[in-house]
Formats: structure tokens, C-alpha cells, sequence
């Protein structure tokens, strides 16, 4: 029997095979995913790190609550990060896009939170849609449209489609524009979109000079979840939003659970 090794013959690499390979990568990568295209830096070091930079503007990313209950965890995050743009672009303006029907089961923008995000009003534009298809409409042709930073799109508890995913990625390639996607509970389908976030709401930390009194009524803080990342690594953080400098911090003294009343009788809590 031969020796081992000139028992297979070395593979030699086929030039024209690994054309082709090169060439179906290019085109399986969504638009605006370029290592040197321009990123939004979130202002957290492991964050930033597992997007190889920051979140990729001229893109698509959906963001999707924990469950239905943690919608508003989600709205915060993608608040935040349209207040972070606003904040890194001046000339630009923020528009949020919603169907008639979920502004009838959820309410409206809540003007003393977008403040509290950094969103000036003077820099917001809402629109409603009666259709699903007219919201998805919408959102493209802001996508493309040079004066907006961000577009935010609610799309409730709906999927969406590969084909509308891919729309909406290339009209954010087009106008270099950061596009989020709302959802109201996370989608396992397979997506166009850069990044995939799952985001909770976490138990509030202690009130920074006064733990013992308000405790739990610090900063709002957030279960944060990359679980489908284009340019890096999943990953996973509790965040919380400092609305005075208007930025996300990695939680540093651990989370709790709910403290009983100290309000009432030991008796009147199980009456």
C-alpha cells in the first residue's frame, strides 16, 4: 500500500469554480453591507464591536418585541437609535410610518418620550396608511428620499416577505437612509434584513444617590438580542438609555426582582 500521503492526490484549486463562488457571495450579500460602508456607531464598545463598527445606515434591520407586552421595550430601542442618528446628522429628519389600525389598537407617538429619546418635533414626520401594502409602499419611497436619516416602519405582528425585505433594502442602499422595521413578536423566517434584534423590557436599576428610597425607578432598561447579524456576531446585552447624554450603558450592578409594597399592611397585599 502507498504511503498515506500519495494515496489521494492534493486538490488543486479550480479557478473558474471559485469565480463563480465569489461571484454568487456578491450577490447573495444585501445591499449596503460593504466593509467600508458608512455605520452608526450605537456608543457601546461590545455592541459596536459585534456590528464590525456600528449599525450598517444604509440599510434594513428589524427589531422585534420579546412578545407583544414588550412592544414598547422594542419602540424605545429603535427610538433611541433614530435619536443617536438624528443626534450624528443634523440636516436629516426622522419619519415613522404606521397603519390606521395599529395606531387604533396601540396609540400614537408619545411626544414627552420621543423628547426623552432625542427626537425633536421639528425634525419628525408621521404618516398613516390604511393597507399593509400602503405602509410598505411608504417606507420605500422614504427610504430613497435624501433628506431622511431614518425610517421607521410599524408592521405589528405581520411577517415580512422576502420580496418586500428586498424592496426596502435596496431603496435604503439608494438614499443612504438607516431603515427599521417594528414588529410586535419576533419572525424565525428567513430575512433580507441586515440585523435581526429581539428586544424585553428588564426590572429598572437603582436611582444613582438614593438606592435605598427609589429603588427601581432608575433608568429604563432594556434585554437587548443581535440574533441575526450579516456583518459579525450574535450577542446579547442589558442596556440601559441615559436620557441626559443621550446614550445606551451596559446595566452594571445586577438585576433584581420586584420589591413588595412597603405602602401597605403586610395583610392588604393578599386581600
Amino acid at each position: 500500500m502507498p504511503p498515506l500521503s500519495n494515496a489521494w492526490p492534493s486538490r488543486q484549486p479550480n479557478s473558474a469554480l471559485e469565480g463563480l463562488r465569489h461571484k454568487l457571495v456578491l450577490l447573495e450579500r444585501p445591499t449596503g453591507l460593504a466593509s467600508d460602508q458608512d455605520s452608526l456607531t450605537v456608543g457601546l464598545a461590545a455592541v459596536d464591536a459585534a456590528l464590525a463598527g456600528g449599525l450598517a445606515r444604509a440599510a434594513v434591520h428589524e427589531i422585534s418585541a420579546l412578545c407583544e407586552v414588550h412592544s414598547a421595550a422594542a419602540s424605545r430601542f429603535a427610538w433611541a437609535l433614530a435619536g443617536i442618528l438624528l443626534g450624528q446628522s443634523r440636516d436629516k429628519a426622522a419619519i415613522w410610518i404606521a397603519q390606521d389600525l395599529w395606531l387604533f389598537e396601540n396609540g400614537g407617538l408619545y411626544g414627552p418620550g420621543l423628547v426623552d429619546a432625542g427626537i425633536a418635533p421639528e425634525r419628525l414626520i408621521t404618516v398613516t396608511a390604511p393597507r399593509r401594502r400602503d405602509v410598505l409602499w411608504a417606507m420605500e419611497e422614504a427610504l430613497r428620499c435624501r433628506a431622511a436619516g431614518v425610517v421607521i416602519g410599524e408592521l405589528g405582528m405581520q411577517p415580512l416577505d422576502q420580496v418586500a425585505a428586498r424592496r426596502l433594502s435596496l431603496a435604503a442602499a439608494a438614499g443612504n437612509t438607516l431603515g427599521l422595521i417594528l414588529r410586535a413578536a419576533p419572525d424565525e423566517a428567513p430575512c433580507a434584513c441586515a440585523t435581526r434584534w429581539i428586544i424585553g423590557a428588564a426590572s429598572s436599576g437603582t436611582f444613582p444617590g438614593n438606592e435605598e428610597k427609589f429603588r427601581g425607578i432608575g433608568p429604563p432598561r432594556l434585554c437587548v438580542h443581535l440574533v441575526r447579524n450579516r456583518r459579525g456576531h450574535p450577542g446579547a446585552w442589558v442596556v440601559e438609555w441615559n436620557s441626559v447624554e443621550q446614550r445606551f450603558e451596559l446595566a452594571t450592578d445586577p438585576l433584581f426582582v420586584a420589591q413588595s409594597a412597603i405602602d401597605r399592611q403586610a395583610h392588604a397585599v393578599g386581600a
